[in-house]
Order: C-alpha cells, then structure tokens, then sequence
C-alpha cells in the first residue's frame, strides 16, 4: 500500500506531531505510514480522510502486484 501523507501533509503545512494530535495517534504512526510501515486501520483511515477533506482513495492505494 502506498500512500500521499507527507504530501497531504506538506500541502496543508502541518508537521507529523500536529496531525498526530488532531487524528489521536502518536507522532510515530504518522511516521510509521508515511514510511509504509504501518498499514492503517478503517477508522484510522477515515480519520484522515475527514481531516484532508478528501476520499480515503486519495490517500491510500494498492501497489501494482503481479
């Protein structure tokens, strides 16, 4: 799965740290996707959804398997 958080976030000009509080999660989760370390859960998703203003599709997609 990858995912556009760094942009999104660049965009929006707030740091993990800020985004981190405002969806409640820690600093490092935010990291651990943006990294695609960590694949979010539904509701995670959707929180960040809600906070982009955006789809969750416009977010996150699937990588190409093969």
């Amino acid at each position: 799965m990858t995912n556009n958080l760094k942009v999104l976030r660049a965009i929006k000009n707030v740091s993990q740290e800020e985004l981190s509080k405002k969806i409640d999660v820690s600093r490092q989760t935010i990291n651990a996707m943006e990294n695609s370390k960590y694949i979010p859960s539904t509701l995670l998703a959707l929180k960040l959804a809600r906070f982009f203003e955006i789809e969750v599709s416009a977010i996150f997609s699937l990588e190409a398997t093969d």
